[in-house]
């Protein structure tokens, strides 16, 4: 579905009713000059006419924004229709005013209701015209009933362009919705996967080590009187079950922990990635900007791995001389700057096994948002590339 169509809708009837008011305006203001020309009525009675209907259509307009209720449209449409049935009393140039009445009545009044009232006033318009020329003539009956036909015509295609909007509206608005519940179900699922991993890792290793435990050290203190020897194999048996237990937890504890953060802080092991560019002849420098504090382990690692892949990219794809590295800590945030001096590229296009662009990005991002952060990426041909990830942390650290 094309995400622009519900703007363009939305302008064009924004441009329609922005018309609307320009016509009327326009048309009243026309026949206010020409009825002041005549002579008739006395320009006292005309001001003050002209003035009542116009201040009725302004509150009209503002109404339009507040209330959207179709009673209180129909009430201030009929005392719109009123005031122009008054001022087209005073004066034969007020008539045409009707046009503008015609579109108000189709757009406001329920679709079998506009017509008909649209008819009324056509009639209402020949019947002045009739009046103050005092016959009855062509012209007078093909002008308001032509321009009522055009008036239907076009408020009928009117009323259906914003009907298809409103629905095209609710329909993204609908698949977005649905997009979002997919992604948060994709992302329970996956923790959820992750949980069940993690949970059948620790029953075949910890669990059934330290279950082991505890029978050897109730056997061995049961038996630590009477056979004293044994005892001492059972506890001799139990250590070696704790020893594996931690060993396997190690390992555990490894899987979910970036080698490079292994008992080292996040600033250390972003230092080791600029070692190893610099070994790899990179100008590469890091800063740090704030009073460091501690990180949840999965913000470390998220920030980590942006570092890993956004120096990597350096290296691999922007023939770069030099790359940044900014590290900043900040009361509820922390943030990582990466901005090297080389080829660049169009951030917008698709992905390109040249430059190395997209995936990784794209990893990048679902990284970030898994820890509730963001990833914008600065970048053209020929001028660099700043990349910078920032995730919200609890608390305030100032």
């Amino acid at each position: 579905m094309d995400h622009q169509q519900p703007r363009v809708a939305a302008v064009t009837l924004t441009l329609l009713r922005r018309a609307e008011h320009v016509l009327f305006v326009a048309l009243l203001l026309v026949g206010a000059v020409r009825a002041a020309g005549s002579g008739r009525p006395p320009v006292g009675v005309l001001i003050t006419a002209v003035a009542l209907v116009a201040l009725w259509y302004l509150l009209g307009v503002v109404l339009a924004r507040r209330a959207r209720r179709p009673v209180v449209a129909g009430l201030w449409f009929a005392g719109l229709a009123a005031g122009w049935i008054g001022l087209a009393a005073l004066s034969v140039d007020f008539v045409w005013l009707a046009f503008a009445l015609f579109l108000l009545a189709m757009q406001l009044l329920p679709r079998v209701l506009g017509p008909l009232v649209v008819a009324g006033l056509a009639a209402v318009a020949v019947a002045a015209f009739s009046a103050h020329q005092g016959r009855l003539s062509l012209p007078a009956v093909l002008g308001p009933v032509i321009g009522a036909g055009v008036a239907v015509v076009i408020m009928t295609v009117y009323r259906d362009l914003r009907q298809q909007n409103e629905l095209t509206a609710r329909l993204l608005a609908d698949l977005t919705a649905a997009q979002g519940q997919l992604a948060a179900a994709q992302r329970h699922a996956g923790m959820l996967a992750e949980r069940e991993r993690l949970a059948g890792e620790i029953h075949d290793t910890v669990a059934q080590s330290l279950s082991t435990i505890v029978l050897l050290v109730k056997s061995a203190a049961g038996r630590w009187l009477d056979a004293p020897a044994a005892a001492h194999r059972q506890l001799d048996a139990a250590v070696e079950a704790a020893q594996s237990a931690l060993e396997d937890t190690r390992r555990l504890l490894r899987a979910l922990t970036p080698a490079p953060l292994a008992g080292r802080p996040l600033t250390e092991a972003l230092g080791h990635l600029v070692d190893d560019s610099r070994r790899l002849g990179l100008d590469a420098r890091i800063t740090v900007d704030g009073l460091p504090y501690a990180l949840p382990t999965l913000v470390e690692v998220a920030l980590l791995r942006v570092g890993q892949e956004a120096t990597a990219n350096v290296r691999a794809h922007a023939a770069a001389s030099r790359v940044d590295l900014t590290l900043t800590f900040l009361p509820g945030a922390v943030s990582l700057d990466v901005v090297d001096n080389g080829r660049g590229f169009d951030p917008d296009q698709p992905f390109s096994p040249t430059t190395g662009t997209g995936l990784g990005l794209a990893t990048m991002r679902r990284r970030l948002a898994s820890v509730g952060g963001t990833l914008v990426v600065e970048s053209a041909p020929g001028q660099g590339t700043a990349i910078s990830a920032a995730i919200p942390t609890e608390g305030d650290h100032s």
